[in-house]
């Protein structure tokens, strides 16, 4: 499978970004690192940055029907990007439109409910997003990972980077299940 990550060119959690991208790559299938602007991204523990890693593909460049699934890392300033860049919304949209798996963690959820593709869905994030889902039609959990298929595409999501063993597991087991 080859998997998109889309991300902002700063602010994703490196280790929601670099704990899936290691298990999409020891279960032997591709990641490709999408952002809004060529060059690299630089992701950040918390508040601090951290690593620098190469984009591969630009969103404006890229379709979502060239891949089998899209992850979404967090981290708090890469989704708040994200969902003010049209194009990057639109192909998130895109992936729903077309049936196909995606898999967000932590604060992504806020570039779901930008695209507006939550609504009837159920799903987790941070605590802090919960009010946003609740308000675009979703029903919000507290659970280490939630998959939801209320709707063609399947979507996984899961709270935190404490979570990421569980979110990686699902989502590959889920995108593999739609091959």
């Amino acid at each position: 499978m080859r998997i998109a990550f889309l991300m902002a060119p700063e602010g994703v959690e490196q280790i929601e970004l670099t704990d899936p991208w290691q298990a999409v790559i020891d279960s032997g299938h591709e990641p490709v690192l999408v952002s809004t602007k060529p060059g690299q991204i630089q992701a950040f523990h918390h508040l601090d940055k951290a690593d620098v890693f190469p984009v591969q593909e630009v969103v404006s460049e890229t379709s979502a029907g060239s891949f089998d699934g899209l992850v979404l890392p967090g981290g708090v300033a890469n989704p708040d990007a994200l969902r003010m860049d049209g194009q990057a919304v639109s192909f998130v949209r895109d992936f729903f439109e077309q049936g196909r798996p995606v898999a967000a963690i932590c604060h992504a959820p806020w570039t779901l409910v930008e695209a507006d593709v939550v609504r009837g869905r159920t799903l987790t994030s941070w605590p802090s997003l919960r009010t946003d889902i609740r308000n675009a039609g979703a029903t919000w959990v507290d659970e280490q990972v939630q998959v939801c298929e209320a709707a063609p595409s399947t979507l996984v999501t899961s709270r935190k980077p404490d979570d990421l063993k569980v979110f990686c597991e699902a989502f590959l087991e889920e995108f593999a299940k739609r091959r």
